[in-house]
Formats: C-alpha cells, structure tokens, sequence
C-alpha cells in the first residue's frame, strides 16, 4: 500500500515572540515492511532545516527562527509504502516465555524493559494487575492479545479527556483516555511481565469500513512487543488491533517523551495556541491538495490578519531605529 500524509503544525503567540527552536519527528522511518519514498518539509517563516538521527534511529529535523515572529508554520509531506505483514499465528509454544527471556538477555532491550517518564508501574497502574489478568500465562503472544483487547474494552476513548503530559494514573483514574494514554498503560503492563515494550507514533489509515476509535486528523500512538521468531510486533490497544498495514510509523521510544512530533520553546512572554491538521490518503487517488488537503479554514483566515499584525510591528521597529 501506498500512503500521502500532510501533518500541518501551527502556533500561535498572542504577543510576539523573538526566536523559537524546534525539533520534529515527522520523518516516517524505513525498515521492515516500510519505506519512505519522499519526504519534503517546509517552515514559515523560512529558515534552514537541519537533521540528525536520534540514538534510536529516529530522523529529527530541527530549526531556529531567530526574527519576530507571531505565527510559526510547519507542514510536513511525505509518501510512504508498506508492504503488508507476515500472518501472526493465533498462539506460540508455552515454550516462547523461555525463548523470549533469553533473547531478551542476550540483546540490548533493557530500556524497553525499566520503567520511563510515562510508563511506570504507579500504584494505580498496579491496580489493574487482576482486573486485566497481567501475568504470564499461555504464551507472550496469547498473553499480548488478550491484553490488547483488555484495555479496549476497560477504557473508553474521549478525546482531550488528558494532556500530552498527563501521567497514566488520570485515564486510569477516569477510565477513559487518548491513544497516548492506552499506549503508555500496555507499555507499562507489558514490561511488568518483563517484555521488552516500546511506544510507537505515526498515523493511521481510516478505511470507511472500519470502526476506529482514534479520529481522523490526528497523529496515533500505539506500542510494539519483542516476540521470540517474529521480532517487533505492534498493538494497537486503542482501536483494538494487530499494527499491520495501516500504521505508518514516525518514530519509536521508551514512552512519548522520546518521540513527540513537536518539541520547542521560544523566547519572550507570550502565551502559545497550538492547531495541528492531519491527512492520511491512499497514493493511488490521492485527494486535491488544495481541497482535501489544504489547510484548515481558521488558519487561511487568520493570515491576512497574522501578516497586517507583522507588517506593523516591522514598521514600529524601523520608526524606533530612526
């Protein structure tokens, strides 16, 4: 499968701001099954993009603007193919628990097995040892679907019902979450019963006919299992899946503060809105850009008014100088 992704970013400053430094995690990643056959991204105001690779073998661009600014604009296209997935059995041997535990010794996966800054074994997570049956039993794979399907059904999906820095103790508290909070309550789960568990970012495809939960729009966040004979398993506990060839892969972590889309900060004081826009299409008819994937109304209609607040603030800052 084929894949057009347009992730459009933009902060808002309602007083300008005099420099911002970024980094990104927008680069979908190539290995396995999936490839990224173009990447092309743009930063408004304009300035020089330079990258490196984090030490998880994550592309990261990042950039300074160092002019007065009130508006920073980041958008992020790129095309993708993915081929699907080996068939996963519906079980392992019982055996797979000593397999697993010797691959595990012999390679290096002792950071997806601590805890980190969002997948901790918190007392309320603990709390969900018995209800969701988290210890070893049957085999990994038998044990990691089952889990999977366990926190779909115990936690409902409502959006903004946490923030990107909200710990797992709130979704478990409220019984309900986003796909970040799902992905860190398995991550911490998973590795409780000592399995090398990581966290994943990317997007998912909607197909008409599917009954995601995660909305269109948006990033997703879902996590990956280490299984004896098969490697790096994704699940998705949010949309009660398998990953296979609808998850485009960005980024991999201990836990989302390795792999956020966006992080920065800026100089000045100023409060900061935030708006971001999503587009997953299918290559082979992809949509218009300037229709299905244009940016959202309230950004085109702000412009006119971000571009007339600058101009004067440029004109205040010459009339100073003279």
């Amino acid at each position: 499968m084929f894949y057009s992704i347009r992730h459009l970013t933009r902060f808002r400053y309602k007083t300008p701001v005099s420099e911002s430094l970024m980094e990104l995690r927008m680069h979908p990643r190539t290995e396995g099954g999936q490839r990224c056959l173009s990447f092309n991204l743009s930063v408004d105001p304009r300035t020089r993009i330079y990258e490196y690779r984090d030490y998880l073998g994550n592309l990261v661009h990042h950039f300074d603007v160092p002019g007065h600014h009130r508006e920073l604009k980041i958008v992020a296209e790129t095309l993708v193919e993915i081929e699907p997935a080996s068939e996963l059995p519906d079980r392992l041997e019982p055996s797979a628990w000593d397999e697993l535990d010797q691959q595990a010794a012999a390679g290096d996966y002792w950071e997806m097995l601590m805890p980190s800054q969002f997948a901790t074994p918190t007392e309320a997570l603990l709390s969900l040892i018995e209800p969701l049956r988290v210890r070893r039993r049957d085999d990994p794979l038998s044990f990691l679907r089952e889990l999977n399907s366990a926190i779909y059904e115990w936690f409902e999906y409502v959006p903004k019902a946490t923030r990107v820095d909200s710990p797992i103790d709130h979704a478990i508290a409220a019984r309900q979450g986003v796909c970040q909070d799902f992905a860190h309550i398995m991550t911490a789960l998973v590795r409780y019963v000592k399995i090398p568990c990581r966290y994943v970012s990317g997007y998912v495809y909607r197909r008409s006919e599917t009954h995601d939960r995660s909305p269109e729009g948006a990033s997703h966040a879902w996590v990956e299992a280490l299984l004896p004979g098969f490697g790096w398993v994704g699940f998705d506990p949010t949309n009660n899946l398998i990953a296979g060839e609808r998850h485009i892969r960005t980024a991999i972590g201990r836990d989302y503060a390795d792999v956020p889309p966006t992080k920065g900060i800026f100089k000045g004081k100023s409060e900061s809105e935030l708006t971001v826009s999503v587009r997953v299409a299918l290559s082979d008819a992809p949509p218009p850009p300037q229709e299905v994937l244009a940016a959202p109304a309230e950004w085109q209609a702000d412009t006119a008014a971000a571009e007339e607040a600058e101009l004067l603030l440029q004109q205040q800052q010459q009339q100073q100088q003279q």
